[in-house]
Protein backbone atom coordinates (compact mmCIF):
# COMPACT_ATOMS: atom_id res chain seq x y z
CA UNK A 1 0.00 0.00 0.00
CA UNK A 2 1.43 3.35 -1.07
CA UNK A 3 1.30 6.47 1.07
CA UNK A 4 -1.82 8.47 0.30
CA UNK A 5 -1.57 12.25 0.32
CA UNK A 6 -3.38 14.15 3.04
CA UNK A 7 -6.21 16.29 1.80
CA UNK A 8 -8.75 18.91 2.76
CA UNK A 9 -12.40 17.92 2.44
CA UNK A 10 -14.84 20.11 0.57
CA UNK A 11 -18.53 19.15 0.33
CA UNK A 12 -21.07 19.72 -2.45
CA UNK A 13 -24.74 18.99 -1.60
CA UNK A 14 -27.12 18.61 -4.54
CA UNK A 15 -30.47 17.19 -5.51
CA UNK A 16 -31.26 15.19 -8.64
CA UNK A 17 -34.80 15.29 -10.01
CA UNK A 18 -37.26 12.76 -11.46
CA UNK A 19 -36.03 11.20 -14.70
CA UNK A 20 -32.38 12.21 -14.25
CA UNK A 21 -29.74 9.52 -14.65
CA UNK A 22 -27.68 9.44 -11.46
CA UNK A 23 -24.23 8.30 -12.59
CA UNK A 24 -24.03 10.61 -15.61
CA UNK A 25 -25.41 13.57 -13.65
CA UNK A 26 -22.80 13.10 -10.91
CA UNK A 27 -19.96 12.64 -13.42
CA UNK A 28 -21.05 15.83 -15.23
CA UNK A 29 -21.12 17.73 -11.91
CA UNK A 30 -17.59 16.56 -11.04
CA UNK A 31 -16.22 17.35 -14.49
CA UNK A 32 -17.78 20.84 -14.58
CA UNK A 33 -16.07 21.70 -11.28
CA UNK A 34 -12.77 19.97 -12.14
CA UNK A 35 -12.90 17.86 -8.95
CA UNK A 36 -9.93 15.49 -8.84
CA UNK A 37 -10.70 13.56 -5.64
CA UNK A 38 -14.51 13.35 -5.66
CA UNK A 39 -16.48 10.62 -3.92
CA UNK A 40 -19.99 10.01 -2.55
CA UNK A 41 -20.45 11.03 1.09
CA UNK A 42 -24.19 10.39 1.25
CA UNK A 43 -27.14 9.61 -0.99
CA UNK A 44 -30.81 8.96 -0.26
CA UNK A 45 -33.72 8.87 -2.65
CA UNK A 46 -35.55 6.55 -5.00
CA UNK A 47 -35.10 5.14 -8.48
CA UNK A 48 -37.19 3.30 -11.06
CA UNK A 49 -34.43 1.63 -13.05
CA UNK A 50 -31.00 0.19 -12.28
CA UNK A 51 -28.44 -1.87 -14.14
CA UNK A 52 -26.03 -3.65 -11.78
CA UNK A 53 -23.13 -6.06 -12.13
CA UNK A 54 -23.32 -8.64 -9.37
CA UNK A 55 -20.57 -9.98 -7.10
CA UNK A 56 -19.50 -12.73 -9.52
CA UNK A 57 -18.15 -9.89 -11.75
CA UNK A 58 -19.97 -11.41 -14.73
CA UNK A 59 -23.73 -11.30 -14.17
CA UNK A 60 -25.44 -8.07 -15.19
CA UNK A 61 -29.05 -7.58 -14.08
CA UNK A 62 -31.63 -4.96 -14.94
CA UNK A 63 -34.10 -3.88 -12.28
CA UNK A 64 -37.27 -1.88 -12.93
CA UNK A 65 -39.86 -0.77 -10.40
CA UNK A 66 -39.79 1.46 -7.35
CA UNK A 67 -36.66 1.16 -5.22
CA UNK A 68 -35.36 3.15 -2.26
CA UNK A 69 -31.66 3.99 -2.32
CA UNK A 70 -30.33 2.46 0.89
CA UNK A 71 -26.72 3.27 0.08
CA UNK A 72 -24.65 4.69 -2.78
CA UNK A 73 -20.88 4.67 -2.27
CA UNK A 74 -17.74 5.04 -4.33
CA UNK A 75 -15.43 7.35 -6.18
CA UNK A 76 -16.43 9.79 -8.93
CA UNK A 77 -13.15 11.29 -10.14
CA UNK A 78 -10.83 9.46 -12.49
CA UNK A 79 -13.58 7.48 -14.16
CA UNK A 80 -15.57 6.57 -11.07
CA UNK A 81 -16.54 3.33 -9.36
CA UNK A 82 -19.95 3.14 -7.69
CA UNK A 83 -21.80 0.47 -5.71
CA UNK A 84 -25.43 0.74 -4.68
CA UNK A 85 -27.86 -1.01 -2.32
CA UNK A 86 -31.57 -0.76 -3.10
CA UNK A 87 -34.66 -1.94 -1.26
CA UNK A 88 -37.87 -2.98 -2.98
CA UNK A 89 -41.49 -2.61 -1.83
CA UNK A 90 -41.04 -5.66 0.46
CA UNK A 91 -37.94 -4.27 2.12
CA UNK A 92 -35.69 -6.80 0.40
CA UNK A 93 -32.25 -5.42 -0.44
CA UNK A 94 -30.29 -5.94 -3.63
CA UNK A 95 -27.00 -4.41 -4.56
CA UNK A 96 -23.97 -4.41 -6.76
CA UNK A 97 -21.62 -2.45 -8.99
CA UNK A 98 -23.42 0.36 -10.87
CA UNK A 99 -23.04 -0.82 -14.44
CA UNK A 100 -25.63 1.23 -16.30
CA UNK A 101 -28.48 3.65 -15.84
CA UNK A 102 -29.90 4.63 -12.46
CA UNK A 103 -33.04 6.66 -13.15
CA UNK A 104 -34.38 8.92 -10.36
CA UNK A 105 -38.00 8.31 -9.33
CA UNK A 106 -38.76 11.19 -6.94
CA UNK A 107 -35.41 12.51 -5.76
CA UNK A 108 -31.78 11.68 -5.14
CA UNK A 109 -30.25 13.85 -2.42
CA UNK A 110 -26.48 13.55 -2.76
CA UNK A 111 -23.52 14.97 -0.91
CA UNK A 112 -20.28 14.79 -2.90
CA UNK A 113 -16.98 15.14 -1.11
CA UNK A 114 -13.76 16.27 -2.78
CA UNK A 115 -10.40 15.31 -1.28
CA UNK A 116 -8.64 18.52 -2.20
CA UNK A 117 -4.95 17.63 -2.44
CA UNK A 118 -5.53 14.14 -3.84
CA UNK A 119 -6.09 12.96 -7.39
CA UNK A 120 -8.04 9.78 -8.17
CA UNK A 121 -7.20 7.88 -11.35
CA UNK A 122 -7.90 4.42 -12.68
CA UNK A 123 -5.08 2.35 -14.13
CA UNK A 124 -4.93 -1.23 -15.40
CA UNK A 125 -4.08 -3.74 -12.66
CA UNK A 126 -2.48 -6.97 -13.90
CA UNK A 127 -3.52 -8.89 -10.78
CA UNK A 128 -7.25 -8.09 -10.94
CA UNK A 129 -7.67 -7.46 -14.66
CA UNK A 130 -9.59 -4.26 -13.93
CA UNK A 131 -8.75 -0.57 -13.99
CA UNK A 132 -8.15 0.04 -10.27
CA UNK A 133 -7.89 3.18 -8.15
CA UNK A 134 -4.55 4.96 -7.93
CA UNK A 135 -4.35 7.92 -5.54
CA UNK A 136 -1.68 10.55 -6.05
CA UNK A 137 -0.96 14.03 -4.82
CA UNK A 138 -2.86 16.72 -6.71
CA UNK A 139 -0.89 19.75 -7.79
CA UNK A 140 -3.72 22.30 -7.75
CA UNK A 141 -2.65 25.43 -5.92
CA UNK A 142 -4.21 26.43 -2.60
CA UNK A 143 -5.39 29.70 -4.14
CA UNK A 144 -7.61 27.73 -6.56
CA UNK A 145 -9.29 25.96 -3.64
CA UNK A 146 -10.22 29.22 -1.94
CA UNK A 147 -11.69 30.84 -5.05
CA UNK A 148 -14.72 28.54 -4.63
CA UNK A 149 -15.32 29.28 -0.94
Amino acid sequence: MADSPSCTLKCYPLRLFPGQEVRTSLQDFVKARNLKGAFILSCVGSITKAQLRLADSVTIKNFEGHFEIVSLVGTLSGGGHLHISLSNENGEVIGGHVYGDLIVHTTAEVVIGDCYGARFERQPDNETGYRELVVSKDVRGTEQMYQYL
